[in-house]
């Protein structure tokens, strides 16, 4: 049993404060990588909940490993997103003000293996073609990167 899993044991499904490293990661094409996510269907960027004694850099690059296969190089600070529109209700009624880190990095042109508990497809987009179904915090990651210049 995982740490988040041990919380959740002791406080149910009420609200968590929870930190995650999420990547934006693109290809040569400036095409960002979207995971359609297994539990819900949405559209999102890879990233995930840390660990005890973990990195924020440390578990962004742990997630994609476990969620797309890849081993990120080279990882650029993007910023740190909080606040009530990272609020999130899982499928399984766990609630989450989400503190995120977000990375920017590069693919390096690996093969993608994903992980089928967690992920059920992954592909990359342009940034003025992405899925419908998006997860309510990608944009507000995509707006800050694109503010970048």
């Amino acid at each position: 049993m995982g740490y988040v899993e041990e919380l959740r044991a002791i406080v149910g499904p009420r609200p968590l404060i929870l930190v995650a490293g999420v990547g934006l990661i693109f290809d040569e094409r400036e095409r960002v990588l979207l995971i359609q996510r297994a539990d819900d269907g949405q559209w999102a960027l890879p990233g995930g909940l840390m660990e005890p004694g973990e990195t924020t850099a440390e578990t962004a690059r742990r997630e994609v490993r476990e969620e797309v296969g890849l081993d990120l190089d080279q990882l650029e600070f993007l910023d740190v997103f909080s606040g009530p529109e990272l609020f999130h209700v899982y499928p399984n009624a766990d609630q989450v003000f989400g503190v995120s880190v977000a990375y920017t990095a590069r693919y390096s042109g690996s093969l993608l293996t994903l992980d089928p508990a967690e992920v059920t497809q992954a592909q990359f987009f342009a940034l003025d073609a992405l899925p419908a179904n998006l997860r309510k915090s990608t944009p507000i990651y995509l707006r800050r990167y694109l503010a970048r210049g």
